[in-house]
């Protein structure tokens, strides 16, 4: 395969794996089906708060077995399952209706499921497609798709459920992720044995710049041997509170813009959701790049720090401009962390196993998807805020600093 075809075909690879996740990324939607749920079936905020936290958790335990499915079948495969099984569980959700239980099971852990099979198929195949240089780009813009998700489907959703009601919406969004994933996963297919990705043009010109700031690994590691180091459950727990306040904030965006802004009407909420959305995949993609450039550490470090100025003075965001920035932070933050910890996991683990070790260290992004609504939800309830999660973000990002300043003293021992 010649260079002019091989960069062609990852190209293509590339832009469907972005469109997959796309069409895919349904827990995105939720915050706007949450609030419709409370309004005309009147679950309390716990009941609506399940089924996200579900979704979470069986996404990140999907993502798991996916990536060891893809070390025995095609990633094809599990692609195809992963979109089969995400419409369906839309699909029974609108069918079933007015039962907190069953909509928990069905949207909460069969379209769960679903989105990690489908989350884990694309990644790690388009890596083995570009040059370890490119890693940050290329998982920022797979990644950043899948935020993308929300940009579309929270009008989308708005639209259907105004013009059809919700169970209507929910069938026609389980038709949609089937008629549009199921024919992209097929195009998963990993480059021949014996590849080696293409240097870029000028790798050679900025080597010594890039690996001063990229800690790679000399061997890769299976996943026993990577939970057997100090270093995997640092950086796993660095990743569970990061993500847990992006995932509060998505979460309950509709929720607090009402409380604190005093925001209600539907079409303005749908667009803080797509807001948020926005702003997720731009970090993403920003949090992707700037990794490559200056190196997880310090990009994790900038995280850490603006999400507990942030979470500080999220109470007092009581306008719509002040709410606009601090969703700003929190969407960059939140997406910064997601690209970043694909090349953690290469870098301190190898790429051979990347499948598998990820989905272990993704099972990060469940539990915070367990603790993050649910702490929301039960405060939210109790004292009628949101202003002592807030604080509890703000401290578990000052721990974090001081956690990120010990990896590094960590690998620096290591090298």
């Amino acid at each position: 395969m010649n260079d002019t075809n091989t960069q062609k075909k990852a190209r293509v690879i590339l832009i469907a794996g972005i469109i997959y996740m796309v069409s895919i990324g349904m827990l995105y939607a939720w915050s706007v089906i949450r609030r419709v749920i409370e309004a005309e079936w009147e679950w309390t905020a716990t009941q609506s708060g399940l089924p996200f936290s579900l979704v979470l958790i069986c996404f990140a335990t999907g993502n798991l077995i996916g990536g060891r499915l893809q070390m025995k079948i095609p990633a094809r495969i599990v692609g195809t399952i992963g979109a089969v099984l995400t419409g369906t569980g839309l699909l029974l959700s609108g069918f079933i209706g007015n039962n907190p239980t069953m909509v928990a099971v069905f949207f909460g852990v069969v379209t769960g499921f679903g989105i990690g099979f489908g989350y884990s198929s694309y990644l790690p195949t388009v890596l083995k497609w570009y040059h370890p240089s490119k890693k940050g780009f290329v998982s920022g813009w797979i990644i950043g798709g899948f935020g993308l998700t929300a940009l579309y489907l929270a009008p989308l959703a708005s639209y259907l459920i105004d013009r059809f009601g919700l169970q209507t919406a929910f069938v026609i969004l389980g038709i949609k992720t089937l008629a549009i994933s199921i024919p992209l996963a097929q195009l998963i297919k990993s480059p021949p044995e014996g590849y080696v990705p293409p240097e870029p043009k000028n790798f050679k010109q900025k080597a010594a710049a890039t690996l001063r700031n990229v800690t790679f690994v000399t061997s890769d590691k299976t996943w026993t041997q990577m939970i057997g180091t100090g270093e995997f459950y640092i950086l796993f727990f660095m990743f569970l509170c990061s993500v847990s306040i992006g995932q509060m904030v998505i979460g309950n965006i509709t929720g607090i813009a009402g409380l604190q802004v005093g925001i209600d009407d539907p079409g303005m909420l749908a667009g803080l959701v797509a807001f948020m959305a926005l702003v997720n995949c731009a970090g993403r993609i920003i949090g992707g790049i700037i990794s490559d450039k200056i190196g997880w550490a310090n990009t994790l470090l900038i995280v850490f720090a603006l999400h507990c100025l942030n979470m500080l003075g999220f109470g007092y965001y009581t306008s719509l401009p002040l709410l606009i920035t601090g969703i700003t932070f929190a969407g960059l933050c939140f997406g910064a962390t997601l690209s970043v910890y694909p090349a953690i996991t290469v870098d301190r683990f190898g790429l051979k196993n990347y499948s598998a070790n990820y989905g272990i260290m993704y099972m990060a992004f469940g539990f915070a998807g367990i603790a993050a609504p649910l702490i929301a939800s039960f405060f939210l309830d109790k004292s009628g805020n949101y202003n002592t999660v807030y604080i509890i973000c703000a401290i578990g990002m000052v721990v974090m600093i001081f956690a990120n300043l010990l990896i590094r003293k960590i690998i620096s021992t290591h090298k």
